[in-house]
């Protein structure tokens, strides 16, 4: 449920004022807090419930009591238990005017519609306090729900033979409520496994479809061949493209309530001799609220992120491979100055996520708007401040430099292995040594981690041949420890969940900023930087290894 929506009924009810509005949203970014908490703690309800309650007169829903309420077996058959979880949707009462549902996000009006096309049942709404709902919800439907078994059950009940489909049938299929309810339960559990996305992929003689979890790929079962095209067809239905269309590449989006929090996919179609294949990038909307704090930087580099991004000019540049995390160090950053008093506008290919107070521009290269265009387009709004989504070519590096010396911060991205590189990599573009030398501030180069699972981490002594990869010897190590994961049931036996930053800040100091302008190479460059004390990505990645936080094959994978 949005925190902002709730507040608004608040807003115009008269409970509260807009500038307190805007403080409360403040106060749960700082503090995590809910937007229950807060209005508590800010005493204008007394309970979470009297929340619940305000938020149920406002919906003209009726207000229950769950307390002690469990659904029984035939009500729990209405609505399966993948489909519940996935709405976040509680059955509450089924007869001839249809279904009656407790959701957890009941302002949300997308979900009702949702259920009554997947269900083929009008729904009724009542409201509850979401935290008793997401209780319930277990309670009736037990731990975890077997996905496997829904999903099996779900492909029984389709029945195309394999038959080829005509546009028409293709439509109705894909909007046929086995295979919406199947698409839904692959979202959901890929949601569920944290995966950032969603690969489904025709080959001749079957149709997989993969999870990216961590950086790494996932098969699930697979469905019958004969199914991809209504499958597919569906994912197309969903993010608004062309069914009918299969021919060229197709982009969209879909917006997907997945309980009470909401999920954006961008879609892509390519295709392919056997058929398209289609891959949904989950795009993480809590990257949009992470602060510096929260991404894991050494202390001294946050201080200097922090200190570079609140100069009036210069230029900053996060450089790593694709999925490096560059995007969420840049929203980070941007979240520390987007201010009342600061004038913000970004450049991205695509936008992936709305910020608030800030003038966001796609790019759209089919209208010849590239970064370089919007970029100059910019110097015309009075900015303060500006993020273009990356530095690809001359014209951009040269009206980036030519932004920063004329009194704007710019924030952009390049791809170079390392920070040093990215100095080099303005000057091949054809900038001049030193204008870079005079506009540039800092390049941050990241890469990202596995880390070992919290639940099975163990301490062992790696052998001789591994610690020679990282350039060290059995006696140097003294009492420091190395840990790796064994491998449970939280992590798929991997021994690995969840993904950390390494970091390599190059300071651009007066000494460096000679070098650049004398066009001194890459190495020449990353030796100073390392003699002034800069830490390189290995050594962070050693950091890491010694807290146990990761383990050396992935630092030596990445590094």
């Amino acid at each position: 449920m949005e925190n902002r929506n709730v507040l608004d009924i608040f807003v115009s009810r008269g409970m509260i004022d807009s500038s307190l509005a805007e403080d409360m949203l403040h106060e749960m970014d700082a503090s995590g807090k809910d937007v229950g908490d807060i209005l508590t703690d800010f005493q204008v309800v007394q309970s979470r419930e009297d929340m619940w309650g305000i938020i149920a007169q406002e919906l003209g829903a009726d207000l229950v009591d769950l307390s002690e309420f469990l659904p029984p077996e035939e009500l729990l058959a209405v609505i399966p238990a993948a489909m519940a979880r996935l709405h976040g949707a509680l059955p509450i009462n089924f007869d001839a005017e249809g279904i009656t549902v407790a959701l957890l996000d009941p302002m949300n009006p997308q979900t009702p519609e949702d259920l009554r096309f997947a269900l083929g049942k009008e729904i009724k709404v009542v409201v509850a306090p979401d935290y008793i709902i997401e209780k319930k919800i277990n309670e009736a439907y037990g731990g975890g729900a077997d996905e496997g078994a829904a999903m099996a059950e779900l492909l029984g009940e389709l029945d195309t033979d394999g038959k080829e489909l005509s546009d028409q049938e293709l439509a109705d299929e894909a909007n046929s409520a086995p295979i919406v309810r199947y698409v839904d339960l692959v979202i959901y559990q890929a949601i569920k496994e944290r995966a950032s996305d969603i690969h489904f992929e025709p080959f001749e003689k079957d149709f997989k479809i993969r999870y990216r979890v961590d950086g790494s790929l996932y098969e699930m079962a697979p469905p019958p061949i004969h199914l991809a095209l209504p499958i597919l067809s569906r994912v197309k239905v969903m993010s608004n493209m062309n069914i009918a269309e299969r021919r060229v590449p197709q982009d969209g989006r879909i917006v997907k309530q997945i309980g009470d929090q909401q999920v954006d996919l961008r879609v892509s179609s390519l295709p392919t001799s056997y058929g398209e294949s289609v891959v949904l990038r989950v795009l993480d909307r809590s990257n949009v609220n992470m602060s510096l704090s929260v991404l894991g930087l050494p202390q001294h580099v946050e201080d200097y992120v922090n200190t570079t991004i609140k100069k009036p000019n210069g230029i900053f540049v996060v450089t790593g491979p694709t999925g490096a995390g560059k995007t969420t160090t840049l929203y980070a950053a941007l979240k520390e100055i987007n201010t009342v008093d600061t004038k913000l506008l970004t450049a991205e290919d695509p936008v992936e996520y709305d910020i608030d107070g800030i003038i966001q521009v796609p790019v759209n290269e089919a209208i010849d708007l590239s970064f370089a265009r919007i970029l100059r387009a910019f110097l015309r709004q009075d900015p303060d401040k500006i993020l273009v989504g990356e530095i690809r070519d001359l014209e951009t590096a040269q009206i980036a430099i030519q932004a920063s010396l004329t009194g704007h911060l710019v924030l952009s991205t390049l791809h170079t292995n390392d920070a040093a590189g990215s100095v080099t990599r303005l000057v091949d573009m054809g900038t001049e040594p030193f204008l870079v030398a005079a506009s540039l501030e800092g390049v941050l180069a990241q890469r990202l981690v596995r880390t070992i699972c919290k639940d099975c981490r163990d301490s062992y002594e790696p052998n001789e041949a591994v610690l020679n990869q990282l350039g060290l010897s059995a006696h140097e190590l003294g009492d420091k420890h190395f840990y790796t994961g064994r491998g449970c049931e939280v992590c798929a036996e991997t021994g690995l969940r969840g993904r950390r930053g390494l970091f390599e800040l190059l300071s651009v100091s007066d000494p460096i900023r000679e070098m650049i302008t004398d066009r001194a190479p890459t190495v020449a460059l990353k030796q100073k930087a390392i003699e002034l004390g800069m830490t390189t990505l290995r050594e962070d990645g050693l950091r890491n290894i010694y807290e146990g936080a990761t383990t050396i094959e992935e630092v030596l994978k990445y590094t």
